[in-house]
């Protein structure tokens, strides 16, 4: 057992006692504590390789996984620990969130980065501001790197922050030439869902018109110019109103994407409440009120789940000539998540807080685990 296996599963019960803490320090220990601990897991390593069952193999988008698992975005930021993921046995590795520009990310009441653990809930929070070493960096790192068959590696692209929509724009489809150059086997754009109709006159009422801009920039920019197989898919929030998904996965289909994303961590606080323990509510309602942030993990199981679900439906009934998938992330734990993506048809899947929380029960042979069970 490495140095971080044992680390992380001491932490596993010690972290219930931090929602015992006055709320703010709760959360400098949180932050500065998974700081500490990630910055040691990048670095870890080891003597053993998990490979995957043949049968959990699939083809998508002519790109061969070697499962249909594999890390949410924000886990990687800058293409950490591709070789260690590869050896855990992951089906694919996407790196990112990154910008045009390096970003520092957020700091409020001296946190850098805010990040609380609900123990008792299996979620967390966090409000990190797109921390990242910036596109060309990451790109170069990207071109250093030995790739190992079946083992797709993908990057996640936003927006730069405080930047005009035009050179936004303009940085945005750079970054995607530079990774495509890399030699990327998948882009995900991560887009900020519009929750509520929006003023449009055009032919979707109901969603954002600046939301449709920026895609079709994209779209005309890049999707269209592409000279190899490219994948390009979109990531939209778990706070998605299913009453969108109609005219959003047309406009995703008409602009010639290749799939969707659902989702992001959530900010509808009122909702993932709900799913919070009595013992983490009061550190739950410190956090979401002192810096907001999105929530992740058990809370954003069935909205993740009903939205992949319900787009599986849509698609399948719109008969797109080209292959178009869907990938589900939010509150994926274990094996039985995978196994009710996979009775809705959603193939991939990508977990964070989940892959922590296996992690502290089994380490690096955490793919491992739930491949038994699941092959």
């Amino acid at each position: 057992m490495t140095l971080v296996e044992t680390i992380a599963r001491l932490e596993k019960y010690s972290r219930k006692l931090l929602p015992r803490l006055n709320n703010s320090n709760a959360a400098k220990i949180f932050s500065s504590g998974r700081k500490i601990f990630i910055s040691l897991f990048y670095s870890d390593d080891i003597n053993y390789k998990i490979c995957p069952p043949e049968s959990l193999k699939i083809k998508l988008w002519d790109i061969e996984f070697r499962s249909g698992l594999f890390n949410a975005a924000g886990m990687f930021k800058n293409g950490e620990a591709y070789y260690l993921t590869y050896k855990q046995g992951a089906g694919a590795y996407l790196a990112g969130t990154t910008t045009s520009k390096e970003r520092i990310g957020n700091i409020k009441n001296n946190i850098v980065h805010p990040f609380v653990a609900y123990p008792n809930s299996g979620a967390a929070s966090n409000w990190m501001g797109l921390p990242n070493s910036g596109n060309e960096k990451v790109a170069k790192s990207f071109c250093q790197l030995e790739k190992f068959k079946g083992f797709p590696l993908g990057i996640s692209l936003s927006l730069s922050p405080q930047v005009p929509f035009d050179s936004a724009m303009k940085e945005l489809v750079s970054g995607m030439e530079m990774f495509s150059k890399a030699g990327v086997d998948f882009i995900e754009i991560n887009e900020s869902c519009p929750n509520v109709p929006h003023t449009n006159s055009g032919r979707y009422p109901l969603l954002d018109s600046n939301m449709i801009d920026r895609l079709s920039y994209l779209s005309d920019k890049f999707l269209k110019k592409r000279e190899r197989n490219l994948p390009v898919i979109v990531k939209f929030s778990c706070d998605t109103s299913a009453e969108l998904l109609p005219e959003l996965l047309s406009v995703i289909v008409d602009l010639q994407y290749d799939g969707v994303n659902f989702g992001n961590t959530s900010t509808d606080y009122n909702y993932t409440k709900e799913f919070i323990s009595p013992k983490d509510v009061s550190l739950f309602d410190y956090f979401t009120t002192t810096f907001g942030g999105g929530v992740s993990g058990k809370p954003l199981k069935e909205k993740s789940l009903s939205l992949s679900a319900l787009a599986i439906d849509l698609i399948s009934k719109m008969k797109i000539k080209r292959e178009f998938h869907i990938i589900r992330t939010g509150g994926i734990f274990d094996e039985n998540d995978i196994r009710v993506s996979s009775s809705y048809r959603i193939l991939l899947n990508q977990w964070f807080t989940g892959y922590f929380d296996a992690f502290s029960r089994y380490g690096h042979h955490l793919y491992e685990k739930i491949y038994e069970k699941i092959a």
